[in-house]
C-alpha cells in the first residue's frame, strides 16, 4: 500500500489540494475508521489529506438558534462541552458513548459522520436533532440537511473537491426532553442498535443498526402525533427498516432490540404508556 500524504495547515490548503488531485484525495481526521480500513485493504488512498490540525476546523460555537460545531472537533471536546451540556445534553451524551478515552481524543464529529456508518454514535444524534452539514467546496459553501446526507456505509453526498467543514445542530433555549439507548456486546464496541427520541413540538426517533444507514422511525413519530402512547409506537420502531445479519446478531434480533429500546426511550422523555402523548 502507497499513497502521497499532505498535512493541512490550513482550510484553504487543504482545498487547494483537493482541487488539485480531483477524485482521488481521501481526507484524513482522526482516523479511527480510516486509517484501521487502510491496513486491511478494505480502503484504498492515492493522496491521504490530514485536516487533523487545521484550526478553522475545530470550534464549539453558539450561534443563538444553533450550536455550530468545526468538522475536525473531537469527540471528547464534544462530551467535556459546558456548552454542549448546557443546550444540546444530548449530542454531549452521544459522544461521551463512543469507544474508550483513546478514540475520543482522536475521533472527530466530521470523520464519524462523513464515514457513514449506521452504527455510529453522532450519526443517529444528528438525524434526531435535524443537524445540518456544511460542505466547502469549488462551487464555495452548501448547506445540507443531514437527513439524506449519507446513501450507504461508507456513501455520502460529498461531490468531489467538497470537504465537510462544520455541522449545525439547532439549540431550543430550554433543551428539550430526550433519551438515549444503546445496545452493544460490550462496552467498547459500535451499537448492534441505538436509539435516540427528542421531544418537542413533535417527537423525533432516530435509531441506528437499522438499515444501510441511520433512519428515522417514521411510523413511531406518526403513531405518536396520533397521541398513541409509548407501547403502541414502539412496536412500530422496526417498520420500514432493513436490519443486517450479521456476525453481532440477526436482523430478527434488531428487530426485537429496536422496540424495546425506543419503549424505554419514549418513557423516559415522558411518552405515557397508555397513550396520548408527552406526559406533563
Amino acid at each position: 500500500m502507497s499513497f502521497a500524504y499532505h498535512r493541512a495547515e490550513s482550510l484553504a490548503e487543504a482545498l487547494a489540494v483537493l482541487a488539485e488531485h480531483p477524485g482521488r484525495v481521501t481526507p484524513l481526521a482522526g482516523g479511527q475508521s480510516l486509517l484501521p480500513d487502510l491496513r486491511a485493504g478494505r480502503t484504498r488512498a492515492e493522496v491521504l489529506l490530514d485536516i487533523g490540525r487545521v484550526p478553522e476546523l475545530s470550534f464549539v460555537e453558539d450561534r443563538g438558534d444553533h450550536i455550530a460545531i468545526g468538522a475536525a472537533t473531537r469527540h471528547h471536546e464534544l462530551a467535556a462541552s459546558g456548552l454542549l451540556a448546557a443546550r444540546l445534553p444530548a449530542l454531549r451524551a452521544a459522544a461521551a458513548a463512543i469507544g474508550d478515552p483513546q478514540v475520543r481524543h482522536m475521533g472527530t464529529i466530521g470523520g464519524s459522520l462523513a464515514y457513514a456508518d449506521p452504527a455510529a454514535d453522532l450519526a443517529v444524534a444528528a438525524l434526531a436533532l435535524d443537524a445540518r452539514v456544511v460542505l466547502d467546496g469549488p462551487g464555495g459553501r452548501r448547506v445540507l440537511p443531514f437527513d439524506g446526507f449519507a446513501r450507504a456505509r461508507g456513501s455520502t453526498v460529498i461531490a468531489p473537491g467538497e470537504l465537510l467543514v462544520e455541522v449545525r445542530v439547532p439549540a431550543p433555549a430550554v433543551p428539550a426532553a430526550w433519551s438515549y439507548r444503546k445496545f452493544s456486546r460490550d462496552a467498547l464496541e459500535w451499537a448492534v442498535v441505538a436509539v435516540l427520541a427528542v421531544a418537542g413540538e413533535t417527537t423525533r426517533v432516530a435509531l441506528s443498526g437499522m438499515s444501510p444507514t441511520v433512519v428515522r422511525a417514521g411510523e413511531t413519530e406518526a403513531a405518536l402525533a396520533r397521541g398513541e402512547g409509548a407501547e403502541a409506537s414502539a412496536a412500530l420502531a422496526d417498520a420500514g427498516t432493513a436490519p443486517p445479519d450479521d456476525v453481532r446478531a440477526s436482523g430478527g434480533y434488531r428487530r426485537h432490540l429496536a422496540r424495546v429500546l425506543t419503549r424505554r426511550a419514549l418513557e423516559e422523555i415522558g411518552v405515557e404508556t397508555a397513550g396520548r402523548g408527552v406526559a406533563p
